[in-house]
C-alpha cells in the first residue's frame, strides 16, 4: 500500500466535485480527486444539460445564474467549450393551474433576481413558433440555455490535470478514517477497492445520491432521497424548435441541439436505486413523457426515439442543498443535493473553495448542519 499526503482529497468527481478540486488546485493546494468510475460520468454525465432559470427553486435563482454564465464562458475559465450556448427560454402553460403556476413562479423568481416575465400567448407563439396554438400562459427569459454534459468530463479532466491535482478514477472508497497525519493531528485516511491509502488533512464529499453513505464514513447522519429520472434524445430532424422550453406542472423540460437532435426530460421516474444505478425504464413514463413533448411541440409527431437513458438525482428532506462544513467533524465538507445542480454546480464548488481557502464566500453556503436533528436554520430564501 502507498501512503500519499494532500492538502484535500475530494471524493465524488462530478461537476461539483471536480470544480471545488479544480478551484482548490489553482489556488495551490495539494489536491486528489478520487471517484469510482470517470469524471463527470455519474448524474453530470447523463443530465439534460438544460440550464433554465424556469426550472431552478427560487432561493437557488442567484447561484444558478452565476453557474449557467460559467457554462457559457467555459472555454474561457475551463478551457473548453462544453456546448454551452445561451438561447430564450420558456415555462408554458396550457391549463388554468398551470397559469396559476406561472404566474406564482414567475413572481418568486424575480423576487430572486430572475429576468422572467409573463408573456401572452400570441408573443409565446412569436418567441416560439412550433409552440401548440393551445397554450394560454408563458413565462419568458431571455437568459436560458443549455450545454452538452456528456462534453463536461473531458473538459474538466483536462483542467484538473492542468492545475496540477492528482485523479484517480475508477477507484471505489470502502471507508474514511480520520486519524493523525502529523504531529498537529487532524486529518482523513482514505482506503480503497485497488489498496491504495490515501492521506489529506482536508476531505471533501461531493457524491450527489451517494452522500448519505459517504457522510457514514464519518458518523455523520443526513438522509438524502434518490429520484430516478428518465431522459429521452430523438434521432436529428428538422429544426422544429428554438428555444429552452418547460411545462409549468414541471413535468417536461425541452430543447433541440444544434445537430438536430431533440433531448426530452421533465423528472419522470425510472426503477433503480443507489445500489444497483439506474436499473430500467417505466414504458407508461415514457409514453407520457413524450405525449407531452409531441403536444407542446406537435412537430415532434415525426420525431422518432434514438435512446433512453436513467440519471440519479439527489434531494435533502428541505429540497435545499447541503455545501459548507460538515457538522461535528473539523476540516470535512459536503456539497451536493443541488436541484437543477447542473446549472450551478460549477458556481457552488467555486463557492465551497472559497470557504476552504479561508475566504469569505461570494453567497451564502446551505449549511449542512440544519439537516442533522438539532441543526441550524436553514438560510432565508423561498424554496417555491
Amino acid at each position: 500500500m502507498t501512503g500519499l499526503s494532500f492538502d484535500t482529497a475530494v471524493i465524488g468527481a462530478g461537476v461539483m466535485g471536480a470544480s471545488t478540486a479544480l478551484h482548490l488546485a489553482r489556488a495551490g493546494m495539494r489536491t486528489v480527486i478520487i471517484d469510482r468510475g470517470a469524471i463527470c460520468r455519474e448524474a453530470s454525465g447523463v443530465n439534460a444539460g438544460t440550464l433554465t432559470l424556469h426550472m431552478t427553486r427560487a432561493a437557488l435563482i442567484p447561484y444558478a445564474m452565476a453557474g449557467r454564465q460559467r457554462w457559457i464562458d467555459a472555454p474561457i475559465w475551463l478551457g473548453a467549450d462544453v456546448g454551452g450556448r445561451a438561447v430564450e427560454g420558456m415555462s408554458v402553460a396550457f391549463t388554468p393551474a398551470e397559469a396559476e403556476m406561472v404566474e406564482q413562479r414567475a413572481k418568486s423568481r424575480r423576487e430572486q433576481g430572475a429576468p422572467i416575465e409573463v408573456i401572452s400567448p400570441a408573443r409565446a407563439r412569436a418567441v416560439e413558433p412550433g409552440l401548440n396554438e393551445r397554450v394560454i400562459l408563458a413565462a419568458y427569459s431571455e437568459i436560458d440555455g443549455y450545454a452538452s454534459a456528456y462534453l463536461t468530463g473531458r473538459a474538466y479532466r483536462a483542467a484538473l490535470v492542468a492545475a496540477g491535482a492528482e485523479i484517480r478514477e475508477a477507484t471505489a472508497v470502502v471507508g474514511v478514517d480520520r486519524a493523525a497525519i502529523d504531529r498537529t493531528g487532524g486529518g482523513f485516511t482514505i482506503r480503497t477497492a485497488t489498496g491504495e491509502v490515501i492521506r489529506a488533512r482536508r476531505l471533501v464529499l461531493a457524491g450527489g445520491v451517494w452522500l448519505e453513505q459517504m457522510l457514514g464514513w464519518i458518523d455523520v447522519t443526513i438522509p438524502v432521497k434518490c429520484l430516478i429520472n428518465q431522459l429521452i434524445v430523438t434521432e436529428r430532424v428538422r429544426p422544429v424548435m428554438r428555444t429552452v422550453l418547460g411545462v409549468a406542472s414541471g413535468l417536461l423540460s425541452l430543447k433541440q441541439f444544434e445537430n438536430g437532435t431533440v433531448l426530452i426530460g421533465g423528472g419522470w421516474q425510472g426503477i433503480g436505486d443507489t445500489v444497483r444505478g439506474g436499473v430500467e425504464a417505466i414504458p407508461d413514463n415514457l409514453m407520457g413523457n413524450m405525449r407531452l413533448a409531441r403536444y407542446t411541440i406537435p412537430a415532434l409527431a415525426q420525431a422518432r426515439i434514438a435512446r433512453i437513458w436513467l440519471g440519479l438525482e439527489s434531494e435533502t428532506s428541505d429540497a435545499l442543498p447541503m455545501i459548507g462544513a460538515v457538522p461535528g467533524v473539523p476540516d470535512a465538507y459536503v456539497i451536493g443535493c443541488v436541484h437543477s445542480g447542473y446549472t450551478s454546480g460549477p458556481y457552488m464548488g467555486e463557492l465551497l473553495a472559497e470557504l476552504i481557502l479561508g475566504k469569505a464566500t461570494s453567497m451564502p453556503l446551505f449549511d449542512p448542519a440544519r439537516l442533522v436533528t438539532g441543526g441550524a436554520p436553514v438560510r432565508s430564501g423561498s424554496v417555491a
